[in-house]
């Protein structure tokens, strides 16, 4: 009898978590994995320069601003599972299937990545909406913390995964090993879609763990919401997207490698993916950091983890040594944590269970939308000048922290009234 009150036994909330955790993990194996090599893939099948900026740009800008229309038809129609297993499996199939458009199939090849990015538009409201109702139960901050941890190890392990495989398809054109490449991302990919139907026979009503509200509350944008998405509207501005940084490493350490042993042993073509899941690594131990302070200090948090991850823009950009980059990119690390945990986590606390998926939506709307404006700026400035460049990335993303703080002001009034 003593044995058996000794054993903790796991909650079914945090069962749900983890086995939902471990679903994300195979599907960023998936995706992660294709980003690593996926301009690349592009440029081989033909496209310009200019084609593959415009379809990032604009798959991204679908992903993010149908998140606002999904999450209000989640919340609408109630059907949690059917909008996550419908955007995973969008997203999931329309990544290996890259291998299939041919050596000169770049346009098909940018018809997958849109239905992909409309893939995770679909899913995302309803798929952070659903851990949202577990997370209640066992802490948010700690709850999504633990999910982005599962995240990246995932988003670390993909890259390698094509690491390996690279290392040893040794035989054939180099368009082949990167069909090779998104062929064997298959298997992580229909390992999420088995775990994923797993889960929904296991789970199927995850609205369960969180107690309805006595009363209806309907969703209105409150002010310490509005400060809120306005200040992760700036960090996202500010922050500077990986595709950047990875060029600018890539032509800068590339050149200086003719003359330093040190850079050409550590910085090579080869080891660029390398570096990504490195920065993934750093974000899995930050977001569980950051998500378990969150369920202490609440969105003060953020401030902490926004003067933590910001110098990285003048580390990565502005210096040209092996050491100082490799800091760079892992308090960069440090700013993609912040953002898996706490971000996700602080939504939930200020909106109502029957409208989280809008509230869900709107925040992933607007993230996207000023990510992917803050990202067009940015680069049109790397071209002109990088220490402006850089001036940009620090200030917008400072002048994040005194929105975070007026909203944290406004939601612990609130609840102690």
């Amino acid at each position: 009898m003593k044995t058996k009150n000794k054993e903790k036994k796991l909650s079914q909330a945090m069962a749900f978590i983890l086995l939902f955790g471990i679903v994300s993990l195979f599907s960023d194996m998936t995706h992660e994995g294709g980003s690593s090599i996926r301009g690349a893939y592009l440029s081989l099948l033909g496209a310009s320069a200019g084609a593959i900026g415009f379809v990032s740009g604009l798959g991204e800008m679908i992903g993010y601003s149908m998140r606002y229309v999904f999450g209000k038809l989640t919340d609408k129609t109630k059907q949690y599972w059917l909008m996550v297993i419908l955007g995973y499996v969008l997203d999931i199939v329309a990544v290996p299937a890259l291998a299939l458009v041919g050596e000169h199939g770049w346009v098909a090849a940018c018809g997958l990545l849109i239905i992909q990015r409309m893939g995770k538009a679909i899913k995302k409201p309803a798929k952070d909406t659903v851990m949202s109702f577990a997370a209640t139960q066992e802490g948010v901050g700690k709850s999504f913390g633990i999910q982005e941890v599962l995240d990246q190890i995932g988003a670390f392990l993909g890259p390698v995964l094509l690491y390996l495989v690279m290392l040893f398809r040794t035989e054939g054109s180099t368009f082949q090993v990167y069909s090779t490449c998104f062929a064997v991302l298959a298997i992580p990919g229909a390992i999420t879609l088995i775990l994923l139907l797993v889960t929904k026979h296991e789970f199927p009503n995850p609205e369960q763990f969180e107690p309805e509200p006595k009363e209806y509350v309907p969703f209105k944008m409150k002010r310490e919401f509005i400060l809120y998405i306005a200040g992760i509207s700036l960090f996202a501005f500010g922050f500077i997207d990986y595709s950047l940084i990875i060029m600018h490493v890539s032509n800068t350490f590339t050149f200086l490698s003719a003359g330093l042993a040190e850079t050409s042993s550590l910085v090579t073509t080869g080891t660029l993916p390398l570096l990504y899941a490195g920065a993934m690594l750093v974000d899995a131990v930050a977001a569980l950091i950051f998500g378990l302070l969150y369920d202490k200090n609440g969105v003060k948090v953020l401030v902490l983890s926004t003067l933590i991850s910001t110098p990285f823009a003048i580390l990565v950009f502005g210096s040209n040594t092996v050491p100082v980059l490799l800091v760079g990119i892992a308090l960069w690390g440090v700013g993609m944590g912040a953002q898996g945990s706490i971000l996700k986590a602080a939504v939930t606390t200020m909106v109502p269970k029957a409208s989280r998926a809008t509230g869900y939506g709107i925040f992933e709307c607007a993230f996207g939308v000023f990510w992917f404006l803050g990202s067009w700026l940015l680069g049109v400035l790397y071209d002109i000048s990088i220490p402006a460049m850089i001036a940009v990335s620090v200030i917008a993303q400072l002048a994040a922290i005194p929105l975070y703080l007026a909203s944290a002001k406004l939601t612990k009034d609130h609840s102690c009234v």
